[in-house]
């Protein structure tokens, strides 16, 4: 198991930047405006050869106006009791502040190897002001700019030095990434805080709680595989916030970088108030061609299934009929019907995304494709086009592809049109189990 590191501090005092620097990525989120860290987030660093876990936490404070206070300190405080080594990070500029030397106290009591970092000391000058900073009693301060590296060198050094040795990491596995994408306040957090068991996330009933992309590992009752919790996507027009955007933003390169996404459906949104049932929403539509565009795996998840009061078969089977009206000519795609605050039909969501990453992997022989299509084909050809006739006369799989894609050498291969290419993967989904994953067919010369 790896060596974590937890970033911790006040709010805005570069503890995300310094987190993207140490990663070398631009996960996490980067404002001015204080208390834009919600979550814990999760990366990876390497210094000298050994590789080492790091969490992004939200701002420490007490006794403020934000309403997620309780939640962010409860997200720290679990990063402090699951790491190895803790690194408080506080402002030159500001000097000592009260919420410093709280933390400072918190960490003292945890009594974990800690180790304090002066950061934004982007002038020589600014220097000096670290020598107030001993009196939290965490011994001698690192001179550190996050922003342009100055220091992080001899941070590093000291860090793995308190590591323990005897703690091997392997390298990153290549893993399923399964996203969990939606409007806000679908439930996405509550999803994946209950499949995981644990309060991984901040919950709350207020819309554009999730601000970054959270990734989780999920490896129990004999799964190995990435969770992503994801900002809800809003249109365009409503997203009037530079951070709101860049949430969204991260949101949809979380969709890009996954295998199958679990798209959320607020099911007490698809009714009116009188109860009459009104369907998918525009917005949901759009983050479908999102995942679509990008050729990714789909799992429709109805969430709040719980607060609907009419339940039968029947309102079962229009809402998976107005869902797939909606989503077609793609139709092959499982839906389920779940409720995240009862944990209702969750483990199923987890195992139907499964069964659609490896669908998205499925490699059929090329002898078996044949066998079956050629005499389909003939009995079954492609329309004339100006008189002139269309053979088919081999077809086969390529290999390494992001999803399955199908090749049909014809004659005439600018005259077979969509329709009958969409006939052509009906029945490669009828013979062969593809539900959940995008299919790509192309026609080309024999």
């Amino acid at each position: 198991m790896a060596n974590i590191l937890a970033i911790v501090g006040r709010p805005n005092v570069g503890k995300s930047t310094l987190f993207n620097r140490l990663t070398k990525t631009r996960r996490a989120i980067v404002s001015s405006e204080a208390g834009t860290t919600r979550d814990r987030q999760y990366g990876r660093s390497e210094w000298n050869g050994k590789e080492f876990s790091v969490i992004d936490t939200g701002g420490w404070v007490v006794n403020s106006e934000d309403i997620f206070e309780g939640e962010i300190n409860r997200q720290v405080d679990l990063a402090i009791r699951e790491s190895d080594v803790v690194l408080l990070v506080v402002d030159v500029n500001e000097g000592v502040t009260e919420f410093d030397a709280e933390v400072a106290h918190l960490l003292r009591q945890a009594k974990k190897p800690t180790l304090l970092a002066v950061n934004k000391v982007d002038t020589y000058d600014d220097q000096y002001g670290a020598a107030e900073f001993y009196k939290l009693g965490l011994g001698e301060p690192f001179i550190l700019s996050a922003v342009n590296g100055l220091g992080t060198g001899d941070l590093l050094d000291e860090i793995i030095s308190r590591f323990d040795p005897n703690k091997t990491d392997s390298a990153e596995e290549d893993l399923p990434r399964f996203a969990i994408v939606g409007r806000p306040n679908a439930g996405k957090s509550s999803l994946l805080n209950a499949l995981i068991g644990e309060e991984r996330t901040v919950v709350t009933d207020i819309a554009g709680t999730t601000r970054d992309s959270i990734y989780t590992r999920y490896n129990k009752f004999g799964n190995d595989f990435y969770l992503v919790d994801t900002a809800g996507i809003r249109k365009k027009a409503k997203v009037t916030e530079d951070l709101e955007y860049y949430s969204v933003v991260r949101s949809i390169r979380a969709i890009e970088n996954s295998d199958v996404c679990i798209l959320m459906l607020d099911a007490t949104r698809c009714y009116d108030e009188r109860g009459l049932f009104m369907g998918m929403a525009a917005q949901d539509l759009s983050i479908f061609s999102i995942i679509q565009k990008n050729k990714k795996g789909l799992v429709v998840c109805v969430n709040k299934w719980d607060l609907i009061e009419s339940k039968t078969t029947a309102d079962i089977k229009q809402f998976e009929n107005s869902i797939r009206e909606r989503l077609a000519p793609f139709r092959d795609f499982p839906i389920i019907f779940t409720s995240a605050t009862t944990k209702q039909r969750i483990f199923k969501v987890m195992e139907t995304a499964l069964q659609v990453y490896e669908n998205k992997q499925r490699k059929v022989p090329t002898a078996k494709l044949n066998e079956l299509f050629l005499p389909l084909i003939e009995n079954y050809p492609p329309p004339a086009t100006k008189g002139k006739y269309i053979k088919i006369k081999y077809c086969t799989q390529l290999p390494n592809t992001q999803i399955p894609t199908f090749v049909f050498f014809a004659n005439l291969p600018q005259y077979v049109k969509d329709p009958y290419k969409r006939f052509l993967e009906n029945k490669l989904r009828e013979w062969w189990e593809f539900t959940g994953s995008p299919i790509n067919i192309f026609v080309r010369p024999k």
